[in-house]
């Protein structure tokens, strides 16, 4: 068993005030991989009153921004030059195959690196006014403390995604991470304490959501939350946020469309469609769960995805062969089966998969690739998140068919649209209600441009220059060039 993970704050790792640990696991054989620190409120109102006073009397919101910047190189430099380990560590405690997992710590030195370039480069205007004499200028300062709560599918890069442009603006940060996996970002900050940020500007608090993540959402001393994971938890984020109307960004849940025309090469089609729903097990907001085909290659279309899913190799991530992992807990996976049950008895047609394993691999938490047909539209498996890998392809007959149905769905995360017809990828696109598109593509992800949904699936964006203005806040200045008096007052 490896050493117990511990909060990292005011510049020390300690563990919690009551001394509560829970085991984190490997879903693969849900063995324990170690213990964790178990947070309290109690630790919640220490870390968050660290925050405070680091954010109010500290020097990280004052650090000019080139030597924020340096900082953030450095760390994206030591990410990289640890990034086997970050994969070892989020490929056993998370799941998902070693090759996802090297991708994404490849990925969140690059998001690192990103948002460090981005600290010193001009956030101002000027801005021309009508009185000659006065000019006016705006600035962007750090909001504050910013609370960042991250999923247990994506450890290490929704660390970065969250903890890099809020560093880079000035803010000070409290991380609470998913208490199933804490594993690699005990390292990240491991390597933050080693690069030295000032004390209190970037803490790391473990715990449960419920009380550590309520605490963050309900104090009044803390500035912005910023959340990723299901819509249900993140309406009550925003509820609790009214208290102290706080900046809030939400990243929630995705029911996304991946629409597939009759003139697009078929084989593209379906590698992106396989890749959509069973890259991460599914376990992905934007999953690509509904596949929508046109009618005229319908059961050609499903006849292949039903024979390629069905030798989609599936097995502990550490293993290099596979392809897909375990779900996170057994809990999730009976809720992905019921989820498959449901759907058989709401009358869709099983394709392919559709069970757990009873091999060795029952020891684990894996589903099978699965894909239905024939769901009626109304069903749960049409209409409600999965995050597990099960798709749903469905027949359209044309153009007006096709965004009807995508834009059918309380979500809009994101969705893709596959055709040579590029006069028909811009109309169709243009029209799909969601906030991240492509364009005979998906699932692609750049720390360049901005991520974020439509209606149920949130609001405020991540990555890209709107990744780092939404922990900004700004401020208009306007200076009298010729101060006088006014005279507005006849007796003063």
């Amino acid at each position: 068993m490896s050493t117990l993970l511990l909060n990292y704050l005011g510049g020390k790792f300690q563990p919690a005030v009551a001394g509560a640990t829970r085991e984190y696991l490997n879903p693969a054989d849900n063995s324990v991989i170690g213990q964790v620190t178990e947070s309290s409120a109690e630790d919640a109102v220490m870390a968050i009153d660290g925050a405070r006073r680091a954010f109010d009397e500290g020097a990280w919101p004052t650090t000019p921004s080139a030597e924020r910047a340096s900082k953030l190189f450095e760390l994206a430099d030591l990410i990289e030059k640890n990034a086997d380990e970050f994969a070892r560590r989020d490929t056993l405690n998370n799941g998902k195959p070693l090759r996802e997992a090297k991708f994404d710590a490849a990925d969140a030195a690059s998001c690192f690196r990103y948002f460090a370039g981005l600290a010193t480069k001009p956030h101002g205007e000027s801005i021309d006014l009508p009185d000659p004499n006065m000019i006016c200028q705006t600035i962007r300062e750090p909001v504050g403390v910013c609370g960042q709560i991250i999923p247990w599918n994506y450890p290490l890069l929704m660390a970065a995604w969250k903890l890099a442009p809020g560093l880079a603006a000035g803010n000070c940060c409290l991380l609470k991470p998913s208490e199933l996996t804490p594993w690699s970002v005990s390292l990240l900050f491991e390597i933050i304490d080693g690069v030295g940020f000032p004390e209190g500007s970037v803490q790391l608090l473990y715990g449960a959501g419920d009380p550590v993540g309520s605490a963050l959402a309900a104090s009044g001393k803390v500035d912005k939350i910023a959340f990723t994971g299901g819509t249900t938890t993140g309406r009550k984020i925003m509820m609790a946020a009214t208290g102290n109307l706080k900046r809030v960004s939400l990243e929630l849940g995705g029911k996304s469309p991946l629409i597939v025309f009759d003139d697009i090469d078929q084989d593209v089609a379906l590698d992106f469609a396989l890749f959509g729903i069973y890259a991460g097990q599914g376990e992905v907001c934007n999953a690509g769960s509904r596949i929508l085909v046109q009618k005229s290659v319908f059961d050609e279309f499903v006849a292949k995805f039903a024979e390629a899913a069905a030798k989609i190799v599936v097995g502990a991530g550490s293993d290099e062969t596979s392809e897909m992992g375990p779900l996170i807990t057994k809990a999730h996976q009976k809720k992905v089966l019921d989820f498959i049950a449901s759907g058989q008895a709401e009358g869709a047609k099983l394709l392919v998969g559709g069970e757990a394993y009873s091999d060795a691999r029952s020891i684990g938490n894996f589903v099978q690739p699965t894909a239905f047909v024939g769901a009626p539209l109304g069903s749960r498996i049409v209409r409600e998140e999965i995050f597990g890998p099960v798709a749903v392809l469905i027949p359209f007959e044309d153009e007006e068919e096709a965004v009807r149905l995508a834009n059918d769905t309380p979500y809009g995360l994101s969705g893709a649209v596959f055709t040579s017809d590029g006069g028909r990828a811009q109309r169709v696109i243009r029209r799909i209600r969601a906030g991240v598109t492509w364009i005979n593509a998906f699932h692609f992800t750049f720390n360049e441009a901005p991520w974020g949904g439509y209606k149920q699936s949130g609001f405020g964006r991540e990555l890209g220059t709107h990744g780092y203005d939404a922990y900004t806040e700004v401020k208009q200045i306007t200076t009298n060039l010729r101060p006088a008096r006014l005279g507005w007052y006849s007796k003063v």
